[in-house]
């Protein structure tokens, strides 16, 4: 497992990190449908899935965007203000984002399950990894739909995120970005844990 680098300056470290959760509080699928006059939570998961289930594609594609893009500023304004903050701060600016979306401060800490925030923090912080995860879904999802989901009976996103995660821990593991994909994909592991403990409730 790669080393985390050398200690951070504390309060910018501190500042980033929950500048990254309110950003990721920001759940694009819950501000989309209370414009619509609705709560998502109330039918669905506030992600992309479940607003296309509920809102169709169009709404689908710009939650979609909406949370990559705050993953995107938070892996950004943390390189902006802790340029030598390196993979250590990647993993808390990472896990923080994805936190928020999971767990928003805005809308009751009930959200989705972390997905696009995890993509959009990997997009700036390790593109290499976030490569790896795509390549690896590509291929996963077709072959899973054809093969094992009637017996399995599971949906395909939980399924390829169990076999992607892992190769993109390996691909970090080998170029770096372990420790940020480590850092979302364990919040996101909580975040699924409590959805199914939630369902059997």
């Amino acid at each position: 497992m790669p080393d985390l680098p050398a200690p951070l300056p504390p309060a910018l470290t501190l500042l980033v990190t929950v500048a990254a959760f309110l950003l990721g509080s920001l759940v694009s699928g819950v501000l989309y449908s209370r414009a619509r006059g609705a709560d998502i939570r109330d039918r669905d998961l506030p992600g992309g899935s479940g607003t296309w289930r509920q809102f169709g594609r169009g709404a689908a594609v710009l939650v979609t965007v909406g949370d990559i893009l705050k993953g995107v500023l938070a892996a950004l304004l943390a390189r902006a203000l802790v340029p030598q903050g390196g993979e250590a701060l990647a993993a808390l600016v990472t896990g923080a984002v994805v936190a928020g979306h999971c767990y928003p401060a805005f809308f009751g800490f009930r959200g989705g399950g972390g997905i696009a925030p995890l993509l959009g923090a990997l997009l700036v912080f390790t593109p290499g990894v976030l490569l790896a995860l795509l390549l690896t879904a590509a291929v996963v999802i077709p072959t899973y739909k054809a093969t094992l989901q009637a017996r399995v009976k599971l949906n395909a996103v939980p399924f390829t995120t169990a076999v992607a995660v892992p190769v993109g821990l390996l691909v970090g593991a080998l170029t770096g970005g372990f420790w940020p994909l480590l850092a979302g994909g364990a919040v996101m592991a909580v975040r699924a844990a409590h959805l199914l403990r939630l369902e059997r409730a």
